[in-house]
Formats: C-alpha cells, structure tokens, sequence
C-alpha cells in the first residue's frame, strides 16, 4: 500500500476515534452512534429495505423486520422504487402493533422534479403505514447533472421543504453509488445554495478503499460538516464474501470502523440477521495497521471494478431503466 493511501487511513481511523467511537454506547449485542448533527441515536447497524422483499413469504419478510427490532436494530431503510413498492409494503406490515415507534424509518425517492417527488413521498407513507419518514433521501445522484436537478426552481428540494413543514419528513439526505465525484459536486452545490444535508450514503467496502474510494474523497468531507455517513453495499452486493475476497464480518467490521453513524446491510434471511448481530456483538475497532493489511489484501481485486459494478456499471441503476420514476 503506497505512503499516501496509508496516511490517509490513519487520519481517517484517528477522527473516528475522537468522534463516533467515543459517543459509541452499546446495549445488548447492538452498539449505537449519533446521526451526525440530527441529536438522534441509531444503531450502527442498520436493515437493508431491498432485501426484505426477498423472501418468498409477505410473513418471512415481516419475521425478519421484527426480529431486527426486538434484538436491537433501530435504524430501517427503503425506497419507494423497491420490488415496484412491495419492500415498503411489507415494512409497514411489519412495523404495524407498535413497532414504528420504536424505530428511525429512512426510504427514498427518484422524482427529479417537485410534483414527482410529493407523489412519492405520500405514496411511500400510505405503504409503510406512517404519518411521519424521519430521514428522506434523494435517491440515486450518480449523474452529475443530478445535484442541480436536485436544486432547480420547481425541483425536488421545493417539495421536501414543503414536507418538512407539514411534519411528513424530518431530515434530508442524498445517497448515491457511482462515483464521489458525484457525492462531492453536490455538496458543492448543496454550498452554493447554503443547505445542509443531513446524511449520505455511498458504498463503503473494503475494495472501496482501493477503487473510486468514497471513503477517501467523500467521508472526510461528511464528518467536517457533521453529516451522518451512512455506509451501503458493505459486501459490495455480497461479492466480496462469495469470492472469498474477505469474510462478512470482516467487511462488516470494516465499515464499522470508519466514521460511519449507520452500515446498512441487506438481510433477506435469518441467518443473515444472525450474522449483522455476530458482526456487532464481536467488533472491535480495526487499528490502521490492520485496515491497511485488509485493503492491501484486497487491492487487486478491488482494482478490476470487477466486484463493485454498481460503479462500473448501468446494472444497478434503477433511474436509468426507468426514467419515468425521475418525472
């Protein structure tokens, strides 16, 4: 691993332990971080929306949701575009009986325009069963003409505001999974227009240490303007696991490790549950030394872009597909 990228791990190791780590509390098997400047308290993990509609049971799906929140997880995710709206569907059932009150709900939206953006923000209410989304997040800014879409006159921040003041939603955030370049054109933008962004989620893996690192470019930023960084696709979409790259708990200690307030991880079973709770109840901050092994372990790999596609391909890119979503 070259002098640079070393330096650089050590630095970004060094502000988590003066920041997240130090306000880390732990109870039970789940431990908890603050939502960067919200006030709020998470868990560090959270559950993956997209793949709750993957179980072939509507009540496997529930199981799974309601398990998360009985053990300790606290901080749920979506997005009204999952499996055409069932994940959120299948989420309010699940958060049905008391279960929302007990929780942070997140999801997301694709409108690029004001009108596209307050349908989808009402529908994604009516489906997961709540008055109120505490964390509402621009989905998919992978395009760099997307955080000016974002800004325009008659665009979606006009109907967040709206929703925020009529109590639908709580914070704004932007997510993304293509290239920080992205992620940082919109929070020069986001400058430009002096808002502040509540969160932002990108990819963090260990190969993305090595390879178009939000890591590197994105999350230093973040912690300055005291943005929560939300962690996605912490096994890139399980291909470091399945290609015996790293393991899940590596990958997941990983991302825990850096200056993350939440790692959201996919679980379409209970075993993968079983396994984001081994993943908390046994972490352990990585040293840099140790980081710096791991991505020099990875680097090759990571180098291909081979196992990250959702930044080296249009596979994962549901507004591309679907342009009709954005309106």
């Amino acid at each position: 691993m070259s002098q640079p990228r070393r330096e650089f791990l050590e630095v970004l190791l060094s502000t988590l332990s003066a920041g997240v780590l130090n306000s880390q509390t732990r109870s039970g098997d789940m431990i908890y971080r603050h939502l960067g400047k919200t006030g709020e308290r998470v868990s560090a993990i959270g559950l993956g929306g997209a793949h709750i509609g993957r179980p072939r049971e509507e009540q496997e799906g529930i199981r799974i949701v309601r398990s998360a929140i009985d053990r300790g997880i606290t901080f749920l995710d979506n997005c009204w575009d999952y499996a055409d709206g069932k994940c959120e569907v299948w989420m309010g059932k699940a958060l049905r009986d008391g279960y929302r009150k007990r929780i942070f709900l997140m999801t997301k939206f694709d409108g690029r325009t004001r009108a596209s953006t307050a349908r989808q923000i009402d529908e994604s209410l009516q489906r997961l069963e709540t008055d109120v989304i505490d964390l509402m997040q621009y989905h998919e800014n992978i395009r760099m003409e997307d955080p000016d879409r974002f800004f325009a006159p008659d665009g979606p921040l006009e109907a967040l505001l709206a929703a925020k003041k009529a109590g639908k939603i709580r914070y704004i955030g932007f997510t993304g999974h293509k290239d920080p370049a992205v992620h940082l054109r919109m929070l020069e933008v986001a400058a430009q227009h002096q808002f502040h962004f509540d969160s932002a989620q990108m990819p963090l893996n260990i190969l993305d240490a090595s390879f178009r690192s939000f890591a590197h470019q994105v999350v230093p930023k973040l912690v300055e303007q005291g943005i929560a960084v939300l962690g996605m696709k912490p096994m890139a979409s399980g291909t470091i696991p399945q290609n015996k790259i790293a393991s899940a708990i590596e990958c997941l200690h990983y991302a825990l490790s850096l200056p993350t307030s939440v790692v959201i991880n996919g679980c379409d079973s209970m075993d993968r549950l079983d396994q984001a709770f081994e993943a908390a109840r046994t972490f352990k901050p990585l040293t840099s030394q140790q980081v710096a092994a791991l991505a020099a372990r990875t680097r090759a790999a990571a180098l291909t872009g081979n196992y990250e596609q959702f930044k080296t391909t249009s596979k994962f890119d549901g507004t591309a597909r679907h342009p009709e979503w954005m309106g």
